[in-house]
């Protein structure tokens, strides 16, 4: 990983008080916008835009609610990072048995693979409905994209943060343009966001992809390793600086990935509810925006797109990184995953496989693979003996094992419906 401790400088002088006011927090800002990357990759644009088509502003809330608990799950794995000064796979390695850390390493992968679909098929879709090119040389031309993009670690974690956090800034624009043409009503829209309800039985399903798509078991190993060495505490106090600054750091990053995925929603509601038009399929989203809003929205649909899309590529690849070398100790060449990687999305698009569907099923996967991430991730960070001073509080524990058995309980409903409805 690129992310190696740095010098006294910014960093250290903020612990030693010699930099004060609002600059303390620019040395510490950084990792949660690259880990923020994965809540708004393309599966995202595919659950969002089907359920504020088909429900209007119902199910906002269930954005509002899996960006809270990204909050939580996000600062507890940069905690984990900052207190042991190893990622969330290295200490399942160290107290989970070799074969149940091969397992974990297993399911990570698969994940991955999924995430790497919904973020190859996004891109190569962005470019397809921008400029018109068939989706096997747009998957092509994402490919060398996405290799451009992890040629930025190359040049220090600052610029690959300085990339990342650049594209998000083009994505919030994008919906920020959109959200302005669409002229939602608020009133319904505030009321869909504090108001916890469901229509039925697509309605859950549509809320699970939507948890599936927003709280991302990829991004959950990554944040701990882009935290554990990048700055180190000389002693506890340091440390829970150090936390508190990352944990600023957070809370921007996901009120920033939040309101990009509310946005998505609120557009789609405004846009082809109040229409009577249930868009499951983003080529479609795209013409509707189009003709509704005009080419300017149907174009800065498309460049969100394209940019989520090449933005969480790079970062399912450093996450693929990580856990294959937490749990198993075995590490390859960044740019020999990313080719290992792109090969399924090239095979899917070749086949003609309705990217939109591979979309939503991708999102679907990845729901299942958040408690694999998330109970190991409860339990060490509950444990004095691994995190010290920065072990959780109590409250903290409860609210973690609470996520746990809504996620998992969830996904028990989804596999029922899956197979039995």
């Amino acid at each position: 990983m690129v992310y190696k401790r740095m010098t006294k400088s910014s960093a250290e002088a903020v612990l030693d008080g010699d930099i004060t006011g609002w600059r303390r927090i620019l040395p510490f800002l950084g990792p949660a916008f690259i880990a923020a990357v994965a809540y708004i990759d393309p599966g995202n644009f595919a659950t969002n835009i089907t359920a504020g088509s088909q429900y209007g502003y119902l199910l906002l809330w269930v954005i509002a609610f899996s960006n809270l608990m990204a909050v939580l799950i996000q600062s507890l794995s940069a905690k984990l990072g900052i207190a042991t000064g190893k990622n969330l796979p290295e200490v399942s390695r160290e107290h989970f048995s070799k074969k149940t850390s091969i397992f974990l390493w297993i399911q990570a992968e698969l994940v991955i693979i999924a995430t790497d679909l919904a973020e190859f098929i996004g891109a190569a879709l962005g470019l397809y409905l921008l400029f018109n090119i068939p989706m096997l040389p747009a998957a092509l031309i994402t490919a060398v994209g996405s290799f451009a993009i992890l040629e930025l670690q190359r040049r220090g974690f600052r610029a690959f943060e300085a990339g990342i956090s650049g594209m998000v800034l083009i994505v919030v624009l994008a919906f920020a343009f959109q959200t302005f043409l669409a002229q939602p009503n608020w009133g319904e829209a505030t009321m869909g966001m504090f108001t916890p309800r469901f229509e039925g039985v697509d309605s859950i399903l549509l809320a699970t992809g939507i948890l599936g798509a927003t709280v991302m078991p990829h991004a959950i190993y990554l944040h701990s390793s882009l935290t554990q060495n990048r700055i180190v505490g000389r002693n506890d106090k340091e440390k829970k600086w150090i936390f508190r600054f990352e944990f600023i750091d957070i809370i921007i990053a996901m009120i920033i990935a939040g309101a990009i995925n509310m946005s998505m929603l609120i557009i789609a509601a405004a846009v082809f509810h109040t229409q009577g038009v249930v868009v499951e399929d983003l080529d479609i989203a795209y013409s509707g925006l189009k003709e509704a809003l005009g080419p300017m929205a149907a174009v800065s649909f498309g460049l969100g797109l394209l940019i989520a899309g090449l933005a969480s590529s790079s970062v399912g690849t450093l996450a693929g990184d990580v856990v294959m070398q937490g749990f198993i100790r075995k590490k390859i060449p960044l740019y020999l995953r990313r080719a290992v990687t792109m090969l399924p999305p090239l095979v899917i698009i070749a086949s003609g496989v309705n990217a939109t569907y591979a979309l939503v099923l991708s999102q679907v996967i990845l729901s299942f693979g958040i408690a694999f991430a998330l109970v190991p991730l409860v339990l060490f960070t509950s444990k004095r003996d691994i995190m010290g001073s920065l072990v959780n509080h109590r409250i903290t524990t409860i609210l973690g094992w609470i996520v746990v058995v809504i996620v998992v309980t969830l996904n028990v409903y989804l596999l029922w419906q899956t197979i039995f409805a």
